[in-house]
């Protein structure tokens, strides 16, 4: 136990001696949970509202002073027809325009749909910016993000990408990084048996994924205001199995390349990539074509970010998620099997 505790030092050492490393690991969860969070947002703000009305009665006053005072939107002008509104449009001068019918209880959106996603979140924040008003809308109620603010969203797949990178592509270049410097030999005919020594090298990095993880929760709850609704027990147990996951992941890779530059490539298309595009970081997996679902089954940051959503902002309990926690322990128990079994055959 000794020996494995020196191996264990000798490797948080040469983590800690290298800064870039360092910087990499604790600078990159800081900046994308600030990026996140407040540049790359799909929150609605300041969207450019022409009002169309060919009688102001009252009820339309009122809908026109809920919506300037709306931080969503900024009333440009006011038109007397649909089709002076469309026509700011289409010149770039408006983005969304709210047509109030004179008598009957009806209101109609005139939308840029250059951008569909955003168009229809634009009409959605209308709707319930006026939905007291008597018009012929129904009245909605947003549970779990009454704000609708995406860092809600997005936190629990920043979660997802980093850990995943952090755990899955360091570990694998940490050890492929002896065994291109010819002192991973060394290690091997040590007293430790070489299980022990591959192990030895991931606790390092389990103990900074905790560590990152720690940062990025406090940041999500005390910098974003995003919610810890669920219990904190098992959010931090299924991110830890998450992380055995991807230092399971790590040491596969590491078996299969060679070179610190095959390491990162097979981490850029085998974890990059799909986490970015196939997890529901960025877009939901129901709205892909089906191949693409199909594809995006066997990508572990689909079921961790789902998970995560569910028990952070739903604050559901753990029984909610059995089904994402058996797929990440499945999957877990099968890349640590097979990363072990060809470790093995490698020192034979």
């Amino acid at each position: 136990m000794k020996q494995f505790i020196s191996f264990v030092q000798k490797e948080a050492r040469h983590i800690l001696r290298d800064r870039r490393t360092m910087l990499i690991l604790f600078g990159m969860p800081v900046v994308l949970m600030l990026l996140f969070g407040f540049a790359i947002t799909t929150d609605v703000r300041n969207v450019r509202t022409v009002v169309v009305t060919s009688q102001l009665s009252p009820q339309n006053q009122q809908a026109i002073e809920r919506l300037a005072a709306s931080e969503y939107f900024t009333i440009v002008a006011t038109v007397p027809t649909p089709k002076d509104a469309e026509l700011l449009i289409r010149h770039q001068k408006a983005d969304l325009a709210i047509v109030f019918a004179p008598k009957r209880a009806g209101v109609q959106f005139i939308v840029d749909g250059a951008d569909p996603n955003m168009s229809q979140q634009w009409t959605n924040y209308a709707q319930q910016t006026i939905a007291n008003y008597p018009l012929s809308i129904v009245n909605s109620k947003l549970l779990y993000n009454p704000q609708m603010r995406s860092a809600y969203n997005f936190v629990p797949a920043i979660m997802g990408m980093l850990l995943m990178l952090i755990c899955a592509m360091m570990t694998s270049i940490s050890i492929v990084r002896e065994k291109e410097r010819g002192t991973m030999e060394v290690l091997l005919v040590s007293p430790v048996r070489p299980l022990m020594v591959v192990v030895a090298k991931a606790v390092p990095y389990l103990v900074l994924a905790i560590v990152i993880l720690t940062t990025i929760l406090l940041m999500a709850h005390f910098v974003l205001d995003v919610p810890l609704a669920g219990s904190l027990f098992w959010i931090v147990a299924v991110s830890i199995l998450y992380i055995l996951l991807a230092l399971s992941l790590g040491l596969l890779i590491s078996n299969i390349a060679k070179t610190q530059l095959v390491a990162l490539l097979l981490s850029a298309m085998v974890l990059l990539m799909p986490v970015v595009m196939l997890s529901g970081m960025l877009f939901p997996v129901e709205s892909m074509p089906q191949i693409l679902q199909w594809v995006s089954a066997i990508v572990p940051p689909r079921y961790y970010i789902s998970a995560m959503r569910k028990l952070m902002i739903m604050g559901v309990g753990i029984g909610e998620v059995t089904r994402e926690v058996t797929v990440l322990a499945a999957m877990t128990v099968l890349f640590l099997t097979i990363a072990l079994l060809k470790f093995k055959v490698r020192l034979e």
